[in-house]
């Protein structure tokens, strides 16, 4: 019998394991340097930088391994009613099964209840998969960046009304 998936809140005993995967998966889409999220300070401090009522970080973990995470806090220079989508990545074993569309629906769901109006999002054309997600999500593509990510190397951006 195999051992089922857990989707739930981040831990602190997590952050090494979410640091692995944010490396991991943005290093096979080439998204790695300066201007991507692979650089954040926070990737080490998953779990101390979504803490409060303003934001909320999930991993999918499977036999005590973590294989996936994302989750939403304010937007930097998006205004009160502006979320961002961050960090959503998932290690290949994962992708495919329906994971990414709960992530999603969990974290605009939350991110509506914390007050939020809208939800922001930036990726890489280059990752299809999630793309298609997110336009199936109800995210719409935008024609420049929001906010002060510090990513400038993104090339995709979303906006979705909570």
């Amino acid at each position: 019998m195999s051992e089922e998936s857990v989707f739930r809140l981040i831990r602190p005993e997590d952050n090494v394991q979410v640091a692995h995967v944010i490396r991991t998966v943005m290093t096979e889409f080439g998204a790695v340097g300066e201007g991507f999220s692979i650089m954040d300070p926070e990737v080490d401090q998953m779990y101390e930088a979504y803490q409060g009522p303003k934001a909320a970080m999930y991993v999918i973990e499977k036999a005590g391994r973590v294989l996936g995470c994302g989750g939403f806090g304010p937007l930097l220079g998006g205004g009160p009613g502006v979320c961002e989508l961050k960090k959503m990545y998932f290690l290949p074993e994962l992708r495919g099964l329906g994971f990414g569309k709960k992530l999603v629906q969990r974290s605009l769901q939350d991110a509506r209840k914390a007050g939020f109006s809208h939800c922001y999002l930036e990726t890489l054309c280059s990752m299809d998969a999630a793309n298609g997600l997110y336009q199936k999500m109800g995210f719409k593509p935008l024609d420049k960046p929001m906010g002060n990510t510090g990513h400038g190397s993104c090339d995709a951006w979303y906006l979705a009304v909570l």
